[in-house]
C-alpha cells in the first residue's frame, strides 16, 4: 500500500523558513514526478514545484526564488525548503507522485496523495 507522509509543517513569522519532508512507502518513486502543492481556505489546489527523476525542477511564480524542492531517492523522500515565508503562503501543504517522467502542473496528473501538513505565516 503506497503511503506518503508530510511533516514539517507549523507557524512561523513573515520572512521565516521551514523545511517539509515527504516520506514515500509502498513503492519507489525515484523513476517518478514528486510535487508539492496547497491549499488555502476557499481556494483551489495550487501548483507549487515538482521535480523528475534526473532532478529537473519547475516552480510556480508565486514561489520561485524563495522555494527549494529536493529529493533523496535512498529514503524515499521529497523535501520544500520554503524561505522568505509570506502570510500568504498559508496553506495546507501536500506532496505528491506521479506515475509518469514529465513533469505537470494540475492536480489530476498525480496519483498519489498525502494527508497534508498546515504552514501558517503570521504578519
Amino acid at each position: 500500500q503506497v503511503q506518503l507522509v508530510e511533516s514539517g509543517g507549523g507557524s512561523v513569522q513573515a520572512g521565516g523558513s521551514l523545511r517539509l519532508s515527504c516520506a514515500a512507502s509502498g513503492r519507489t518513486f525515484s523513476s517518478y514526478v514528486m510535487g508539492w502543492f496547497r491549499q488555502a481556505p476557499g481556494k483551489e489546489r495550487e501548483f507549487i514545484t515538482a521535480i523528475t527523476w534526473s532532478d529537473t525542477t519547475y516552480y510556480a511564480d508565486s514561489v520561485k526564488g524563495r522555494f527549494s524542492i529536493s529529493r533523496d531517492n535512498g529514503k524515499n523522500t521529497v523535501y520544500l525548503q520554503m524561505n522568505s515565508l509570506k502570510p500568504e503562503d498559508t496553506a495546507v501543504y501536500y506532496c505528491a507522485v506521479r506515475l509518469r517522467r514529465n513533469l505537470a502542473t494540475t492536480p489530476y496528473e498525480y496519483d498519489y496523495w498525502g494527508q497534508g501538513t498546515q504552514v501558517t505565516v503570521s504578519s
